[in-house]
């Protein structure tokens, strides 16, 4: 059973709101579409089990964070930029699972293309490309970075079409390093 708890306040104080994969139908897990009105903030997480997308806005929307199993008592620890949490996703995977990402230098799929299929710490290094402005996930789940060596902030990316930086939570085309999320 893969779980989530949410918690209103710092150090898993306060009221807290819970998801897990029991409450789906069948063996699928329950998506949360909307816990914001349980909680007023969210200020720690615990993931007991499993590997979590959460959202800032409800309907699986705004800036989304990937969590594993771990105790997040603030929410810098998960590289949040505030309290507001509304939704989340328990992510699945299977085994043998296949990875691929085009990444382009241009929105809307245009530019310079690169295609990988395997970590990269250093994009600028790897394929001399200094920005990211669109990007197609073909197969299994990404995170970008905004440093060289996996640093700095994430964003969570699973299969998609993703036309500006935007769509994947970023707020500029700064992508220094990605990696294969495998759980």
């Amino acid at each position: 059973v893969s779980q989530i708890v949410f918690f209103e306040d710092k150090n898993f104080q306060g009221r807290s709101y819970e998801c897990d994969s029991r409450r789906g139908n069948g063996n699928a897990p329950t998506d949360c579409s909307d816990f914001h009105t349980y909680l007023s903030s969210c200020n720690s997480i615990r993931v007991e089990s499993g590997a979590w997308v959460v959202y800032e806005q409800p309907n699986y929307t705004g800036n989304r964070y990937l969590l594993t199993r771990g105790e997040y008592p603030e929410y810098l620890g998960w590289m949040g930029l505030n309290d507001c949490l509304s939704s989340c996703k328990l992510t699945l995977f299977t085994s043998g699972m296949q990875y691929k990402v085009q990444l382009y230098d241009k929105p809307d799929f245009t530019g310079q293309a690169i295609e990988s299929i395997v970590d990269c710490p250093s994009v600028l290094e790897r394929f001399r490309l200094r920005e990211v402005h669109s990007c197609k996930v073909l197969d299994g789940y990404w995170i970008f970075y905004e440093h060289p060596n996996y640093r700095g902030h994430q964003y969570f990316l699973e299969k998609g079409n993703y036309r500006k930086p935007v769509d994947w939570g970023a707020v500029c085309p700064t992508v220094q390093s990605f990696r294969r999320f495998t759980e």
